[in-house]
């Protein structure tokens, strides 16, 4: 379909597919069996201005939206899931400065972002807090003129490889999450370490790792917003970067889908390419219309988040959830479609299927966000029947 992209739209998404199919492609499979960061590659997003994208043009940036970077992020999605959380990541740790920094903080944190030359991670989930963002134990104490902070933050996407790290740490325990706080907090910092690298399933190209703070001195000018500000830039954080998750989703269903049509017009059985009969051209229809739907979904709620909307918990959760959700189902009809050669590492469903489960989990789980829905919908009914 046509989403009527402008003509600088389609040379971001170009550049990004340029990105995806000649430094991507040909070492994703590399990367998920090793393990490993793909520093090359985002040094290559950097030169092509990618991590500039989201960035105000007064801070060194292209001063473009959500629908932008989510064609990026399709575009990486499409070639490899790692890759794409890798970059995404990194929106999701900027937009807690973005959203709620102080003109001080933008200035000198925006424009390193902008050229690449800092990379940044998210730290909010904890052992005892995942869903239950509110169960937070990372504690910041204000002594002087900086905070100490201690605890672990848990299963950080960029975790020991980015440079900045936007932190949620509770300031007033007695206040619950209106107690918690956002801060600002550099590598290198005095008591703030790393865990090991966590061996995962799929999107093994992406870096997680345990934060570790033990009397973690920062400056008290890394506060972000202001104390027991925390809670809400965190929960607006994710609604901006969920829109991103949804279009992770689309990449790799398309990506998949793509992948399956190939192998059913060379697979032949009876005499015949596979994509003749019906039972395989049914599966690939649907296949077909899911990905379309959900790509229609993301493209909407990403130009609606552009429009300046102040609200849109329901719609980014309502995009990232179906999107991802196809993202799931479309993978697993991939190597259904596939047969024997799509369970195989030798092609690329396989490590997409892996991937794909993922999506369903972090940055809040589909049944969290089928929460925030709901809670939603009976908001918009009761000023209905006032």
């Amino acid at each position: 379909m046509d989403y009527f992209l402008t003509e600088e739209q389609l040379m971001i998404r170009d550049l990004a597919r340029q990105i995806a199919l000649e430094k991507v492609v040909p070492v994703r499979a590399e990367l998920d069996e090793k393990n490993e960061y793909p520093a090359d590659i985002i040094k290559a997003l950097a030169q092509s201005d990618m991590f500039a994208i989201f960035i105000p043009e007064e801070y060194g940036g292209l001063g473009k939206g959500c629908l932008e970077l989510c064609l990026v992020v399709e575009e990486l999605s499409y070639a490899c899931l790692g890759v794409a959380t890798t970059y995404a990541a990194n929106a999701l740790g900027t937009f807690p400065i973005l959203l709620f920094g102080t003109e001080e903080q933008k200035k000198k944190y925006l424009p390193l972002i902008a050229k690449g030359e800092k990379t940044v991670a998210f730290g909010l989930t904890e052992a005892n807090a995942g869903s239950d963002a509110g169960g937070i134990q990372t504690s910041a104490k204000l002594v002087g003129n900086e905070y100490v902070i201690n605890g672990t933050k848990q299963w950080i996407t960029n975790g020991g490889e980015a440079d900045i790290y936007t932190i949620i740490a509770v300031t007033d325990k007695s206040k619950g999450p209106r107690g918690a706080s956002a801060f600002i907090v550099e590598k290198g910092a005095e008591g703030f370490t790393f865990g090991k690298k966590e061996n995962k399933m799929g999107i093994r190209a992406s870096a997680t790792r345990e934060l570790i703070f033990s009397d973690c001195r920062i400056p008290k000018e890394n506060l972000i917003a202001r104390e027991g500000a925390g809670f809400l830039v965190a929960m607006k954080t994710l609604d901006q970067a969920r829109v991103g998750v949804a279009a992770q989703g689309v990449g790799l269903a398309q990506g998949a889908f793509d992948e399956a049509v190939k192998f059913a017009r060379k697979r032949v059985q009876f005499g015949h390419p596979i994509i003749s009969f019906q039972a395989i051209q049914h599966m690939l229809a649907d296949m077909a219309i899911q990905i379309e739907a959900a790509r229609s979904l993301t493209y909407s709620v990403a130009r609606y988040v552009d429009s300046g909307a102040k609200e849109i918990s329901k719609e980014s959760a309502m995009a990232k959830t179906f999107a991802t959700d196809i993202a799931m189902k479309v993978t697993t009809d991939a190597v259904q479609v596939m047969g024997g050669a799509g369970y195989m590492k030798e092609y690329p469903v396989e490590k997409m299927m892996r991937d794909a489960k993922i999506l369903q989990i972090y940055e809040g789980t589909n049944q969290i966000q089928r929460n925030v829905i709901g809670q939603a919908i009976i908001k918009e009914y009761a000023k209905l029947k006032e």
